[in-house]
């Protein structure tokens, strides 16, 4: 019990001091950036947002989770929207965590050209990525928030970074709870920012070995439901020996409200019906349990704690004033 608890004291002092590191970059943010300089920018973003995911519902997910992987990374620098270049080691965008699972980059390629048409050199990818998560949220959950924006774009984006940074889908809750704290978040915004999960879809081989090669005991995952457990391999049958992981099918994260972002995710866990074990861990935990029943019960204060969150998440080592550039083409460095 005693080491216990000095786990949890390192660790709250480890996400105090991120937090206001996090706190001092975020200084120069303020919702209302655009107001004079491109007043339209905030609605193209919009607009480009609802036109493509009222014909495919599924893309709100999408640009929420890029907005989590490019601030995780490099901070909301807009690093993830980079290609690969010819004699530079690989971009994020390329790493497999990214590719060919992350969704989205023709949205937001399409608000900055028409952006770039009205406001040249004005308005930043890394701004564009933050808009359209949050319009996607209101699209998805009809959660609103104001977006703090004068985020500049960086140069540099790099694959081996994102694992580095990234929590794969295997973590604990322990895990988990690290690796955001090393961005200066909390648990309970960790546990608040995974009901995300309440939108969006998995591909077989991120979670096929809780159905087929669990661990050395158990060939399938305990923590499943047995009824969820057996709809799960009518989709994804195990792989041929010595096949990689199926890259092509998928399943919803949440199979009961697949494309509304609501907090039946919470209510999914607590029955065993988590997709990943990063997501059944939340329940599992005595770390995040407590929060995952509560969210479940109260969706309205979810939803409060969902829209800070994000705009916390937002505030990640941002790139302000003179630094990085207001990239022409969110694909390429000026």
């Amino acid at each position: 019990m005693a080491g216990s608890k000095l786990h949890f004291l390192e660790l709250f002092s480890f996400m105090f001091s991120c937090s206001l590191l996090a706190s001092a970059s975020a200084v120069s943010l303020k919702v209302g950036f655009y107001a004079e300089i491109c007043p339209s920018a905030e609605t193209i973003v919009r607009k480009a947002v609802n036109e493509v995911v009222s014909r495919n519902p599924g893309m709100a997910a999408g640009l929420i989770r890029m907005y989590f992987h490019d601030c995780f990374v490099r901070g909301c620098d807009a690093s993830v929207l980079l290609s690969s270049l010819p004699g530079n080691p690989p971009a994020e965008r390329d790493h497999p965590a990214n590719n060919p699972s992350l969704r989205g980059f023709e949205v937001i390629d399409e608000a900055k050209a028409r952006i770039e048409a009205l406001c040249p050199g004005t308005v930043s990818c890394a701004d564009i990525i933050a808009f359209a998560a949050r319009d996607s949220t209101y699209k998805a959950g009809g959660i609103y928030y104001a977006v703090p924006a004068g985020r500049r774009d960086g140069r540099v984006s790099i694959s081996d970074e994102v694992l580095q940074n990234l929590p794969p889908p295997f973590f604990n809750a322990t895990q988990l709870a690290q690796t955001f704290a090393r961005k200066g978040m909390s648990v309970d915004e960790m546990v608040t920012l995974s009901g995300a999960h309440s939108i969006g879809v998995a591909h077989c081989s991120s979670f096929s070995n809780r159905l087929y090669s669990f661990n050395a005991t158990h060939a399938q995952d305990p923590s499943l439901d047995p009824n969820y457990a057996a709809f799960l391999k009518t989709r994804c049958p195990p792989p041929p020996p010595g096949a990689g992981g199926d890259l092509t099918t998928t399943v919803p994260l949440d199979a009961i409200t697949p494309n509304q972002l609501d907090n039946k995710y919470y209510s999914e866990l607590r029955h065993r019906r988590g997709l990943l074990t990063s997501d059944q861990t939340l329940m599992d935990s005595g770390l995040t349990s407590r929060m995952v029943l509560h969210n479940g019960r109260n969706g309205a204060g979810w939803a409060r704690k969902f829209a800070r969150a994000m705009v916390h998440m937002g505030s990640l080592d941002v790139l302000t004033g003179t630094q990085g550039e207001i990239r022409r083409i969110c694909s390429v460095p000026n």
